[in-house]
């Protein structure tokens, strides 16, 4: 077998920029046929790419380049500057299809959408069929092990689909993007050989390199984590041509560290984008007729923009009342409440929402723009994790039990009628019945509006080193099923006081349960459902209109559960003019 090769790259592809590798690996012999053999020409011509390729390869930069360039101030790949051991051709898709598959969070929808714009660029075409796909890549989570393991069953399926391909002219490229290839790296080339490219969270724009390699029969990685990659000159390609909203990413990465969470390290550390490309994002969005827009992040309301000069001014955050950090206050730059206020004055008309923020980025004068703009949603996810302060602290959550309680209620005084959500964990490290209790007794006094509950997962975190994952599996479940149960309980209380009211509703299309009726989200971002039947226009009450997706509804309220509610429709109106009624 060929050796392992570490390609230390030059100035132009990736100077050192954290403590992260870059893998090329050889995936079989460049010279495995025996003396006696008689090669077809197909065979003969495959032989001659990887020799030539080979070549180039060792001719490429050596180790004390790497060292010398490491300190070279960051520029992104070029085209048209391409490493010695590929050319500019090399590296066009030459109209390849590209089949995309998603799991895991919205930056992962997001990152899917930049991924895809990058690998557009170079000359690639999308499939959604799967079986006429040339290239396979899968945008992955390790936020838990069965996210892991979804992954690991995927490829499982994958690999009679790549074996047939390998009979055919055009050989079938798979390759692992996002966290899952950030955090095992190696440890999936080694297991799985029909993995042909790893690309990281801060690899995207590597991905037409990364797919030349592989064409020359080689295993090709980039798990990099950069300290400024942002994407922001990346414009993302919506994935969904119906869509009525989009996902825009305004920072990467966490620097909160909590015991328990994989991000740091497999994100990296916290940086913004630049205020300017984010509002030109949203304007594009607001152009393209889309109604609503999410902006991302890992700590999204950590948001710190220090692009220019003149933002590095001394001024500290500001936090939430009793809540702390585990690093060092953070001075100067645009921050958040900036960013959302500008975001929010591009479109009236177009709904404004964040996610997900972490409980100690909340000043009131966040709170304050939230409630007094009609377009910034009156949500807001602020997850707790736990209701216990010895768990929280266990965490390295920065808050206590009592603290967090007193910004619900402070942010409920603030933001009439806001909807809340929340992520609580089942089972962290040491958790006892009585922290367990804690929690429930948070969610009956909280009442959220919507939950996201999950038994816990050791990762290779803090936590997995310091502490002990001693609450057996059984307990486990048995502790999230009674989460589940109560937060539903509690969530149909809070949703009843809907019903009655009249709510702005986004339509998004078709339930998914009839045909003859309708969905949207309201304000709360919970879904609403709604018969499809003709309605007046609020500006023209002599026509009657059937809604559309991206249309504004108003529904009066009739019934509710935990987690939808149920109305009849009064007429299509805009956000403005929806505020007289609700």
């Amino acid at each position: 077998m060929h050796p392992l090769q570490c390609v230390l790259q030059a100035q132009r592809w990736g100077p050192l920029a954290s403590v992260s590798w870059l893998l090329l690996r050889t995936c079989r012999a460049l010279s495995s046929l025996p003396s006696t053999a008689c090669p077809s020409p197909e065979k003969q011509q495959e032989d001659g790419v990887r020799k030539d390729f080979s070549s180039r390869l060792a001719t490429g930069p050596t180790f004390q380049h790497f060292l010398r360039s490491a300190s070279a101030p960051q520029e992104k790949p070029d085209m048209e500057d391409p490493p010695p051991y590929v050319t500019v051709e090399e590296l066009l898709g030459r109209q390849r299809k590209v089949y995309l598959e998603t799991y895991g969070c919205q930056m992962n929808v997001n990152d899917t959408e930049i991924a895809w714009s990058v690998l557009q660029k170079s000359g690639y075409l999308r499939t959604r069929n799967l079986q006429e796909a040339d290239v396979i890549l899968l945008v992955t989570c390790s936020i838990r092990e069965k996210a892991e393991q979804t992954i690991w069953n995927r490829l499982q399926q994958l690999k009679a689909l790549k074996t047939k391909r390998l009979r055919s002219r055009v050989p079938l490229r798979i390759g692992i993007l996002g966290c899952m290839a950030e955090r095992l790296k190696e440890e999936i080339l080694n297991r799985e050989k029909m993995v042909d490219i790893l690309a990281g969270p801060d690899a995207y724009r590597d991905l037409p390199r990364l797919l030349a390699v592989a064409e020359s029969g080689q295993q090709a990685a980039n798990v990099l984590l950069s300290l400024d990659e942002t994407y922001a000159d990346v414009m993302p390609v919506q994935t969904s041509p119906s869509a009525t909203s989009a996902f825009v990413s305004i920072m990467r990465g966490c620097d909160n560290m909590c015991s328990y969470c994989i991000v740091p390290f497999t994100r990296g550390r916290e940086r913004s984008r630049p205020v300017a490309s984010i509002l030109e994002e949203v304007r594009k969005l607001s152009e393209q007729g889309l109604k609503e827009v999410t902006l991302l992040g890992q700590n999204v309301n950590s948001f710190q923009d220090r692009s220019e000069v003149q933002f590095n001014n001394a001024v500290s955050t500001n936090l939430s009342r009793g809540f702390s950090t585990n690093y060092k206050p953070k001075k100067g730059g645009l921050r958040f409440t900036y960013l959302l206020d500008q975001v929010s004055r591009v479109d009236p008309e177009m709904r404004i929402r964040f996610t997900s923020p972490h409980p100690k980025d909340f000043p009131d004068e966040v709170l304050q723009l939230i409630h007094e703009r009609d377009n910034i949603c009156k949500q807001i996810h602020l997850p707790a994790q736990s209701g216990s302060s010895r768990v929280l602290e266990a965490m390295r959550r920065g808050y206590s039990r009592e603290a967090y309680v007193e910004l619900i209620h402070h942010i409920r005084e603030s933001i009439p009628g806001v909807s809340l959500s929340s992520d609580f964990i089942a089972g962290f490290c040491g958790e006892t019945e009585e922290d367990h209790l804690q929690t429930v007794s948070l969610l009956r006094e909280v009442q959220y509006n919507m939950g996201f509950l999950f038994a816990y997962s050791m990762r290779q975190t803090r936590a997995y080193h310091r502490l002990k994952d001693d609450v057996p599996e059984e307990v486990k479940l048995r502790r999230l099923e009674e989460l589940i149960t109560v937060f539903r309980e509690e969530a149909t209380k809070a949703n009843m006081a809907s019903v009655g009211s009249t709510q702005l509703v986004l339509v998004e299309g078709h339930s998914k349960r009839s045909a003859t009726d309708l969905c949207g989200r309201n304000d709360g971002n919970l879904k609403v459902i709604f018969p499809d039947v003709e309605m007046e226009d609020i500006n023209n009450s002599d026509v009657k209109v059937r809604a559309q997706p991206g249309d504004y509804v108003l529904v009066k309220i009739t019934s509710t559960s935990s987690q939808t509610l149920k109305g009849h429709v009064l007429c299509r109106t805009t956000l403005k003019d929806s505020s007289a009624y609700c």
